[in-house]
């Protein structure tokens, strides 16, 4: 079990490593990754045009459980609000325009990945 948890951790970061340089391609900052609290992870928060942007990485190497975007669950979307309203908090930005984004990433495990952004979510 321990190796199939590693194997998903390394695909994972892959996935948001991929996400990360394409984000960057298209204009947006990066200005921190793997946010953590209790409460749970961000993992990628960004800027772009003066807008900071919480960006959820799912990556899935096939469709046979849905697509990425089917694991933001209802419950995961309330989580990810309060992350992003404590990130904000702890990071003096209250006032400042933000949203959430969704990556979706497929790979076929050998380095080839698309990823199909979905801005404002929630």
């Amino acid at each position: 079990m321990k190796k199939a948890q590693n194997s998903l951790k390394v695909l994972g970061a892959a996935g948001e490593e991929e996400v990360s340089q394409y984000l960057q391609r298209i204009g947006m900052r990066i200005i921190d990754r793997n946010w953590r609290i209790r409460g749970g992870e961000i993992d990628l928060v960004c800027e772009e045009a003066g807008t900071i942007v919480f960006v959820e990485v799912k990556t899935r190497t096939s469709t046979l459980y849905g697509t990425p975007f089917d694991a933001i669950t209802p419950e995961k979307a309330f989580r990810l609000q309060r992350l992003a309203l404590a990130w904000m908090a702890m990071n003096h930005r209250w006032g400042q325009d933000y949203r959430i984004d969704a990556a979706g990433v497929w790979t076929d495990g050998y380095g080839s990945f698309e990823i199909e952004l979905r801005k404002a979510v929630l």
